[in-house]
């Protein structure tokens, strides 16, 4: 019995919207221009721990379009998960809420960003899926360089 309380659980026990913004500072005018917007995407992610064994993940994204510089639309959309993470060795915690739990939360902020887009009267933004796994891997190569300048 001892051991399958030992068993390492890792599951994601609700995902829910935090925050959403959706801001369309031109319109209507905007809505007359037919060139293609130029769309940025910035994502990033935060775990916090909420209780023993319980965190949570939020994945921030903001979409911003223009057209040259005026404003299309911008959105910021914080995607949060509640994930059980118990009995999970120390050395692949950091992997699991590096990767894992964006990895997760991902498409469900994607769908929400082209929701969004569509509601707002525009063609659905799609985003491109994100390989949190090569960002995780370039952050610890960035983290393990040394420091190129020295102190004698």
């Amino acid at each position: 019995m001892t051991e399958q309380a030992n068993q390492p659980v890792f599951s994601l026990d609700k995902i829910y919207v935090k925050d959403v913004s959706l801001e369309v500072p031109g319109a209507p005018q905007i809505f007359l221009n037919r060139e293609q917007p130029n769309i940025e995407l910035n994502i990033s992610f935060n775990t916090e721990k909420i209780e023993d064994g319980v965190y949570q993940t939020v994945l921030h994204g903001v979409v911003n379009a223009k057209i040259g510089e005026q404003q299309m639309f911008l959105i910021e959309v914080d995607q949060s998960g509640i994930f059980q993470l118990r009995n999970i060795p120390e050395d692949q915690m950091d992997l699991i809420q590096n990767i894992e739990c964006p990895n997760m939360l991902f498409p469900y902020l994607r769908e929400t960003v082209t929701d969004l887009t569509n509601k707002a009267g525009f063609l659905p933004v799609i985003l491109a899926p994100i390989n949190f796994a090569y960002l995780y891997q370039q952050k610890q190569a960035q983290l393990s360089t040394p420091a190129t300048d020295s102190v004698n």
